[in-house]
């Protein structure tokens, strides 16, 4: 039998206090960890010192807080969609929102409303009516851009057509113009 080219170590035994030892070295670094924490990472860039004294962003108005002009005899107003945007270049946001009766049944038709807030009150209104519930129109896409209000509306052909089933579909485009929303549609009313 050979014998090998290096001598038998002693500590190549593990005995129970070189466990006791690595435990208590590794609970010490675990311990340590805990109390050294790193700061919290965000995605945001630190703002810059100048930017500390200018004044906060005014937040957009919030659909929850306005009476729309709406009637819905035992049931409450609905607000489905929303989107946000400055649309009057004042560099306030505007918030555009998709408001229905809560029916228990049916489509119910939808209503778009222009809400403001000024920094005189608190308080959220409708400046402007873009689809009146009158029309029986259902919204199924909206969104701000550019300053511009963008939705895809769903309609009827004829009073034969029932009403949970629109068959004719239409984009359309608001645009702030000389104090009023005015209306252009970027594409004909197809059939869905």
């Amino acid at each position: 039998m050979q014998q090998p080219a290096v001598p038998e170590l002693a500590h190549t035994h593990a005995r129970p206090i070189h466990w006791l030892a690595t435990a208590t070295a590794l609970a010490g670094v675990v311990a340590l960890s805990s109390v050294l924490q790193p700061d919290s990472a965000t995605a945001a860039q630190a703002p810059a010192t100048d930017a500390k004294n200018a004044p906060a962003a005014a937040a957009p108005p919030d659909p929850a807080r306005v009476d729309f002009p709406l009637e819905c005899g035992p049931v409450k107003a609905v607000v489905v969609k929303k989107a946000t945007g400055d649309l009057d270049g004042d560099g306030t946001p505007e918030t555009v929102a998709v408001v229905h009766c809560d029916a228990p049944m049916g489509t119910p038709p939808d209503g778009v409303y222009v809400l403001t807030q000024g920094a005189e009150t608190a308080t959220p209104r409708v400046v402007a009516t873009l689809v009146d519930p009158k029309d029986s129109i259902t919204v199924s896409d909206l969104a701000v851009r550019d300053g511009a209000v963008l939705a895809d509306l769903l309609s009827y052909s004829s009073d034969d057509v029932p009403r949970c089933c629109p068959d004719v579909k239409d984009s359309a485009k608001w645009q702030w113009e000389n104090g009023a929303f005015v209306r252009s549609t970027p594409a004909g009313a197809q059939p869905v």
